[in-house]
């Protein structure tokens, strides 16, 4: 965990030197009104970059170092794979850059976390609480386990310029480019559609009932569900094992979405658009609740849990000015206690790189 501590401390104070030296934006392409040093953000994804792709461990890595080392990886392979983007990725890689299966996770890491911070560099009001959480709320770490999917969700990140500017050609295709790298991310082409509404409507307050429902109900719908995709790649899930997802889990991806709704009239005031980054991460909230019945269900949050780094960066400026300090600190405290009991006590993660093991 060292290497884990190290990188946390350093990616928070650049990424608090950038709003620190931030600019401010004279023009509309951004809601932010500053915008935040370039060169500290730099610093940022180095950081984020050489921890992630330099490591040997942590969740499914194994496996992917495994098949990238142990298979020859052409046409033939990329075509009997069901992610064919991410095949091509692989097949390319070990062709015309190196066969060591460094080079994948290295690769992976760094186009993962470009994805990320370049769209929180446009829309994070706050980009050193959204890089915060972005570790201490867990998805960095599972930025390292579920790598495929992980990607996926970094290339659909980029098209919330799309939800925002209300363009569903340009997103669906951008949904079925990032499907390439994990089938499963074609669930967001409905997901539009169920976003372009205002936030804390009639239809919230029914997508939070039907989670609820389907939670207390769950044996009779995990049997109407697994019996409709038992045919498809997914059918195998039916006999998923890995128990639900904690409360604590789901209390935590509830506190942008309160802190949201006790402020939703300046929040809308002050970021007009917020209204579709409510709605989608209040979409992976209720994957969230579903979930602690079943942790795969918590695959498909994943790709709603970087819209709460968005969001999260915007809520602490809608309470009064002298309020918003305790605000600040109350979330680093409270995120910096839950990364140590979900990292240390609960999931007692080592990191190792023979890179980096000087400091651990």
């Amino acid at each position: 965990m060292t290497i884990l501590w190290i990188n946390l401390a350093l990616v928070f104070v650049f990424a608090l030197s950038a709003r620190y030296f931030a600019t401010p934006v004279t023009t509309m392409i951004t809601p932010a009104t500053i915008r935040p040093n370039k060169v500290a953000v730099f610093f940022c994804l180095v950081s984020l970059v050489l921890v992630s792709g330099l490591r040997q461990n942590i969740g499914d890595t194994y496996f992917y170092k495994y098949a990238y080392d142990n298979n020859v990886i052409n046409w033939e392979y990329v075509t009997s794979q069901k992610d064919i983007g991410f095949g091509i990725l692989q097949m390319l890689l070990q062709q015309y850059v190196s066969k060591d299966s460094l080079v994948l996770i290295f690769t992976t890491a760094l186009i993962t976390n470009i994805l990320i911070i370049t769209v929180l560099y446009k829309y994070s009001r706050m980009i050193e609480i959204s890089l915060y959480v972005y570790i201490t709320g867990g998805f960095f770490l599972v930025s390292m386990n579920g790598i495929r999917q992980v990607l996926a969700s970094a290339i659909l990140f980029t098209g919330i310029k799309f939800i925002i500017e209300g363009k569903w050609f340009y997103y669906i295709l951008v949904v079925l480019f990032a499907s390439t790298f994990h089938q499963s991310a074609l669930v967001l082409i409905p997901i539009y559609f169920l976003v372009r509404y205002k936030a804390w409507s009639r239809t919230t307050f029914i997508l939070l009932v039907c989670s609820i429902v389907i939670v207390f109900g769950f044996d009779q719908f995990s049997s109407l569900l697994f019996s409709a995709i038992e045919d498809t790649q997914y059918g195998g899930y039916k006999e998923f094992a890995e128990g639900g997802a904690s409360i604590i889990r789901v209390a935590v991806d509830a506190v942008p979405l309160v802190l949201a709704y006790l402020g939703r009239d300046k929040l809308r005031k002050i970021f007009p658009e917020s209204d579709y980054i409510v709605n989608m991460a209040l979409i992976g909230f209720v994957f969230m609740i579903i979930s602690t019945q079943n942790w795969i269900f918590a695959r498909f949050s994943i790709y709603f849990s970087l819209y709460h780094l968005v969001l999260i960066s915007w809520v602490l400026k809608v309470f009064r000015e002298k309020d918003q300090k305790l605000i600040y600190f109350g979330l680093i405290l409270c995120y910096l206690i839950y990364y140590f009991y979900e990292n240390v006590i609960n999931l007692n993660v080592i990191y190792r790189s023979k890179y980096l093991d000087f400091f651990s």
